[in-house]
């Protein structure tokens, strides 16, 4: 029988509802990775010349610039959705409220081979891309423009126009309405209980293991108790940490572990599935630190929403997160 779960800080319902569904064969998308470009693909390395130039690249020392040599490289995107360049110009137009959209987009590359990507590459590859991320976050969070960043990760089929192996860094100057959601939730709940929810869901996922995919003593894997969609995992460091980019070394290496063994099992559970990760981090303020908790959530694109769930906000998942997990832990690796 169905069942309707509501999200501890979002406040959103989820119908459960494995009547429709549930194992991985039982899905029909279309997988594979995005086809082959017809021309040369601009990340590969010795391509340097076909993009912007760098803001940031791990290379080999004595190499220069936007050359061959480098093993994580971010650039600027070449049609971005946000320019760093401009004023804020707040305007109001009416009663509507507009503003210019300054902000950073850039591309991390995260392997200079086309075909290498996170779940091939080595773990010191993996933990080469999440320095990069630390590194370039850092930076970017000196302008006082900037209120937030995300890093996201579009891959597959359908959703990355380009099969070599990418993600971005997206900065803007206001703080987006799903962060902006978070956030209520998280303060609304420590208000009440003086205590972090990100935490509290912690020890609730450890007390009752069913929905766990990984765990060591640094980071949680775990499929949420109201996911939205099958086999959606949440990947979140067990000590209470607000701020992605001040990481440490340890939990450098412990994400990129985590990262890479969630991504393995769902690959071996749904080969070539596309797929988008999302790392949500405080805005850049030290006012939330006390309540908001990094995290990076990991989406198998699998089903798509329809009239019911745009019309409702209810989100329909087929396979209840107990299942996925389950088979998660199964899948050898």
């Amino acid at each position: 029988m169905p069942q309707l779960r509501k999200d501890p800080v979002l406040k959103q319902w989820v119908i459960i509802s494995p009547e429709r569904g549930k194992r991985p064969q039982d899905f029909p998308p279309e997988r594979g990775l995005p086809p082959e470009e017809d021309s040369p693909c601009p990340f590969c390395e010795g391509n340097e010349k076909m993009t912007p130039k760098e803001s940031l690249a791990f290379r080999k020392t004595g190499t220069l610039s936007d050359t061959p040599g480098w093993w994580v490289r971010i650039i600027p995107d070449r049609s971005p959705i946000l320019s760093p360049e401009g004023d804020v110009g707040r305007e109001g137009i009416g009663m509507f409220d507009a503003m210019n959209s300054i902000g950073v987009h850039e591309v991390v590359i995260e392997a200079p081979l086309h075909r290498q990507n996170l779940l091939n590459v080595n773990l010191d590859q993996v933990r080469e891309v999440i320095w990069a991320y630390k590194q370039r976050l850092q930076e970017i969070k000196k302008n006082p423009r900037f209120k937030h960043f995300l890093v996201v990760k579009n891959s597959g089929r359908g959703v990355s126009n380009f099969s070599h192996s990418h993600s971005h860094i997206v900065a803007t100057p206001i703080i987006p309405k799903r962060i902006e959601e978070e956030i209520d939730g998280a303060r609304e709940y420590f208000h009440y209980h003086d205590r972090c929810i990100y935490c509290d869901i912690i020890r609730q996922e450890l007390g009752e293991p069913s929905r766990i995919v990984f765990q060591d003593k640094l980071f949680l894997v775990f499929c949420p108790f109201a996911s939205r969609f099958p086999f959606e995992m949440l990947i979140i460091p067990m000590a209470h940490q607000p701020f992605f980019e001040i990481l440490d070394n340890d939990h450098v290496h412990g994400f990129a572990n985590a990262l890479q063994i969630s991504l393995r099992r769902m690959n071996i559970l749904l080969p070539d599935i596309p797929y988008n990760f999302i790392l949500h981090s405080s805005p850049c303020s030290e006012s939330y630190k006390d309540f908001f908790h990094w995290h990076v959530e990991i989406i198998p694109k699998l089903t798509r929403v329809a009239g019911f769930e745009w019309g409702s906000g209810f989100y329909i998942n087929p396979t209840p997160p107990e299942d996925a997990a389950q088979m998660l832990r199964d899948a050898p690796i």
